[in-house]
């Protein structure tokens, strides 16, 4: 896989804390979307190889795929989405759980969804998809710890 930047900040919750203050700055939903789409350039690139039906996470209306690496100490993510806002919400769950130890990912909720009023503005089949990759990563996590 390529380089990852995450984690950016050295904590999930600091993660979680930088997104609400981020998000704060826009006034209206439609800058926070194109924040989103920005967020989602930011992605590195998923290697072709990677975008197998194997990787594919299923429970998305756009296609996505995700990949994990490393062991319970930390583990690593690289997602892709054909989407330009789904590779913003994936952008943002890399930022809070890549790059962590399994147990942190476990112990951390996703807050930074109601925070940032995610869990209003999201259509239904977004919102699903972004729950599927959200279990995905804790699932991963868990079973790293078992």
């Amino acid at each position: 896989m390529t380089d990852s930047p995450f984690p950016l900040e050295p904590t999930a919750a600091q993660a979680q804390a930088a997104i609400r203050d981020e998000f704060a700055f826009f006034g209206d939903w439609s800058e926070r979307y194109q924040y989103l789409i920005d967020l989602g350039r930011k992605l590195p690139p998923l290697p072709e190889e990677a975008r197998t039906e194997a990787n594919r996470l299923h429970g998305c209306q756009s296609m996505v795929w995700i990949v994990a690496s490393g062991d319970a100490s930390r583990l690593d993510f690289a997602a892709a989405s054909d989407s330009a806002i789904v590779s913003g919400l994936i952008y943002l769950a890399l930022r809070v759980y890549s790059g962590r130890s399994a147990r942190e990912i476990v112990d951390t909720e996703p807050d930074y969804i109601a925070a940032i009023g995610l869990s209003k503005h999201l259509s239904p089949t977004r919102s699903n998809g972004l729950a599927a990759l959200l279990a995905e990563i804790r699932d991963t996590a868990r079973r790293a710890l078992a």
